[in-house]
């Protein structure tokens, strides 16, 4: 009797154990970001994210927005960040997403940068040099506007499609002229490079690009109140930083932990941040941005794609791909 007692005690630990493990695998939860140094990252490495939802977060990296897609159309991925230009593509060709916050506006953290003795020193410049960018990416973006301001065809010079880890080898092999990319490839390349042109100067001839917080609709549906919570999580790190941006030091707290979960130099973080907008909820809601023009902003950006080739159709429609419904109640 006593062995049976306690077989049945075993078997029913070893039931619990197991239903306890499948729980704890359900919560899990990857979330698809760039490794970029920005406020987010502190609240990931803190671990503010998963207290906040209750999931359990995996705050994954990944090299390219077309990954991002290829992950978020599998099922792999239900959260990501996700650049305008690869969420354009994404959107026409159906993938099953909303934008639910803006991530960051782009200014110099995304750069196209030229090598030094290369000969370049303007846009024009250009012709007949060698230039790297992820394709599809929002820096793809800015370099095809950039190249259409100067009246310059694609051409005119050789683009390569690489990922940033490969353009850092290539600028280091001497293999490439110029290269348009972000941190920490753009931080690299720097040191033997010279800005020509950052992203915020390409969106004031026209081109905007901004990286989005994007979500699989049926996940969001089924784990809104987790949700909100990553909001209001991210929210407040960003206001940390706005608060006070000086304060954010190379010793600081704050800029140590972004340094921890990137791996990018924590001397070299402060600067990095200066290079992107964060908007605040209430900012986002607006008419110009989430309250109305985004979607206008994801077409526009699909038919200058499509006329550099990118995409073989645009939607006549995006408002579907955006929704107000998370910032809304974040907001309250």
């Amino acid at each position: 009797m006593i062995k049976k007692y306690w077989m049945s005690v075993i078997g029913g630990l070893a039931i619990t154990m197991t239903a306890m493990t499948a729980a704890h695998a359900a919560d899990k939860v990857i979330v698809a970001t760039f490794g970029d140094p920005i406020p987010a990252q502190m609240a990931a490495h803190d671990g503010k994210l998963s207290a906040a939802t209750g999931w359990n977060v995996e705050w994954r990296k990944f090299n390219s927005g077309a990954d991002v897609i290829a992950a978020m159309a599998s099922g792999d991925v239900n959260i990501a960040e996700l650049g305008s230009s690869p969420l354009a593509i994404a959107a026409t060709q159906g993938v099953d997403l909303q934008v639910f916050m803006i991530d960051y506006v782009i200014g110099q953290a995304e750069s196209l940068i030229v090598r030094n003795g290369s000969g370049i020193k303007s846009l024009a410049d250009l012709k007949g040099k060698v230039v790297a960018v992820p394709i599809g990416s929002t820096s793809h973006f800015s370099l095809m506007g950039a190249l259409k301001h100067a009246g310059i065809g694609e051409n005119d010079l050789t683009i390569l499609n690489m990922s940033p880890d490969q353009i850092v080898a290539a600028w280091q092999q001497s293999s490439i002229d110029a290269a348009f990319v972000w941190p920490p490839a753009q931080t690299e390349i720097l040191k033997t490079g010279t800005r020509l042109v950052g992203a915020d100067e390409v969106a004031a001839w026209g081109y905007p690009t901004f990286n989005a917080w994007v979500v699989n609709r049926k996940f969001a549906q089924s784990h809104q109140k987790s949700l909100v919570a990553f909001m209001r999580t991210i929210e407040a790190a960003n206001q940390a930083y706005l608060k006070d941006p000086s304060a954010w030091t190379a010793d600081s707290a704050p800029v140590k932990a972004i340094a921890a979960e990137t791996g990018a130099a924590a001397a070299q973080v402060p600067e990095i941040i200066k290079g992107y907008t964060f908007l605040a909820l209430a900012d986002q809601v607006k008419p110009q941005w989430m309250g109305g023009a985004l979607s206008k902003t994801i077409k526009a950006t699909a038919q200058f794609l499509m006329s550099a080739g990118r995409l073989s159709q645009v939607s006549n429609d995006y408002t579907r791909f955006v929704t107000v419904k998370y910032l809304q109640e974040a907001l309250h």
